[in-house]
């Protein structure tokens, strides 16, 4: 199952080179998608000098596996804001979004870019054939939602009928969509020049202070202010056990999306999502062709790491997709990862006057990444921002409490132990088929072997480097998965996404013992 993203296919970027001399400039910026790229961009729009550091390709991280919806519309209803945070903050939360819209805008009006930008209608609605007791639930829900937006002042419209999927919903204008990797196509033809560069294929090994220096292999960059936006963020020079407690406050979720081809009759323009959990997501593109509509259908979120069939999660998707579009051709398949908090909002903001982090985003990487960017200028520059107070990542306690904290970091210690008296496969290699991973039993050691198409075989200790436990093989992106804390690595075990920082440790298949039946 080829699990290239569209957006991949569609527009090529240029390549940037690897960092192979020592740099200084004003600020620095670790991480290439969308949050990144965006500060890096208003920063030398600003007047600084930047240096952008990406580990892989810009925009091929978790920017480069969305679906790529602009909307205020947010995770956590807003009567659940309300609730949990008091009206005003509720209000700053969904401000937030908008301002984010707006300044995407902005930047594709000011520098004339080509990315399909394009106003919308957003529709939450009740999920597509639900039973009466599951239509009565969502329709209660979709009714406090739109109760919540008046009461917040922020227009809707309830809906009898979603267009498309038939059920009750509400409407909310002025969302939007664009292409992804057009638009930051054009962001990173903006950066560099007059001090400033993108480096990539650079792994950020350290950070250190006084002075602010970044050491990538050989190299350092220097700088007075640090960006790290890197999904799951790097320890930096955060003391180990702080950067630990931090990053246990953060779970990550796959998400799956599939694309594909349709009549376009019938088929409005628009995105949606359901109220389902987890929820459905679509959005409806222009093929080129008046009798062709184009539509991304994503959903069927899980912990990292924890299902036994990832392909099965499409299957799934497709079922439903086919059942609202008949007659049509599925043509691309993709996942990608959300970072959620303990409490629902990002955390963005400084750690200290000279460092500052984003993640958390939820399903709203591109408008909180988009956020994220701004207030990172402000901060380097010591202007006050008026989303810093709520999004503080030091603060104590909105609603995540002790129990929200527990529930979604129970799975560290459970997998551990299940690893300690769980075996792997007790085979040997030659019955490892070409294109797939399995982990084995090889004495005391756990390992995680690969075979490639072409018949190679790639041994690497089994172990995720973060946390010790055990990962997983995913059959449809050929990648293993830590079910901890949601790290994943290349079939060839380097690091693909944090929290490790690490890839899993390569291993010479002729060094490894023989299978054994001895547990670990």
């Amino acid at each position: 199952m080829d699990t290239t993203p569209y957006w991949f296919a569609s527009v090529p970027l240029p390549g940037f080179p690897p960092l192979v001399r020592d740099v200084s400039v004003d600020a620095i910026v670790i991480g290439g998608g969308l949050t990144g790229i965006t500060a890096a961009y208003l920063f030398k729009r600003a007047g600084m000098s930047v240096a952008l550091l990406e580990r892989g390709r810009c925009a091929e991280g978790d920017t480069g596996h969305t679906s790529a919806h602009l909307t205020a519309v947010t995770d956590m209803r807003l009567h659940t804001l309300i609730s949990d945070f008091g009206e005003a903050a509720a209000r700053t939360v969904w401000d937030a979004g908008m301002s984010a819209v707006a300044l995407i805008a902005d930047v594709v009006a000011r520098e004339n870019i080509k990315c399909d930008f394009s106003l919308q209608n957003g529709y939450l609605h009740a999920p597509a054939r639900s039973d009466d007791g599951a239509l009565a639930g969502a329709v209660s829900e979709l009714q406090l939602e739109a109760e919540a937006a008046k009461q917040l002042g922020i227009p809707v419209e309830s809906v009898g009928r979603v267009p498309l999927f038939a059920t009750p919903g509400i409407r909310f204008s002025g969302q939007a969509k664009f292409h992804p990797r057009k638009y930051l196509a054009a962001l990173l033809s903006k950066i560099r020049g007059d001090g400033s560069c993108i480096f990539e294929n650079t792994n950020a090994d350290t950070v250190s202070t006084d002075p602010l220096t970044v050491t990538a292999g050989d190299f350092t960059v220097r700088g007075r202010f640090l960006v790290i936006a890197t999904h799951t963020p790097l320890r930096g020079s955060a003391s180990g056990a702080g950067a630990l407690l931090f990053q246990s406050k953060l779970s990550h979720y796959t998400s799956y999306a599939i694309r594909g081809r349709f009549r376009r009759e019938n088929i409005p323009d628009g995105i949606f999502w359901d109220t389902d959990d987890p929820y459905g997501y679509l959005r409806i593109d222009d093929a080129g062709d008046p009798q062709t509509a184009c539509a991304i259908y994503g959903g069927q979120d899980h912990k990292t790491g924890q299902v036994s069939s990832t392909e099965a999660r499409y299957h799934a998707l497709e079922r439903r997709l086919s059942s609202l579009m008949p007659a049509g051709e599925i043509t691309h398949r993709w996942s990608g990862q959300v970072v959620e908090t303990i409490d629902g909002l990002p955390y963005i903001g400084p750690v200290d006057k000279e460092q500052f982090v984003a993640t958390g985003f939820g399903g709203n990487g591109m408008t909180f990444g988009t956020l994220a960017a701004t207030m990172a200028l402000d901060a380097a520059q010591g202007r006050e921002n008026r989303w810093s107070k709520l999004f503080d990542i030091h603060r104590k306690k909105l609603i995540g409490d002790a129990w929200t904290y527990f529930s979604e970091n129970k799975d560290y210690p459970l997998h551990l132990i299940h690893d300690w008296f769980s075996k792997g496969d007790q085979g040997s290699f030659n019955s490892l088929p070409r294109e797939n991973g399995r982990v084995f039993q090889m004495g005391r050691r756990r390992v995680a072997a690969y075979r490639a198409q072409d018949g190679t075989l790639t041994v690497c200790s089994a172990v995720c480097p973060h946390m010790g436990c055990t990962v997983r093989w995913n059959e449809a992106e050929k990648t293993w998965d830590c079910p901890c804390l949601g790290s994943r690595f290349r079939a060839t075990g380097e690091v693909l996404a944090g929290p490790a920082e690490e890839s899993l440790e390569p291993l010479a298949a002729s060094s490894v013992e023989a299978p054994s039946s001895e547990s670990r």
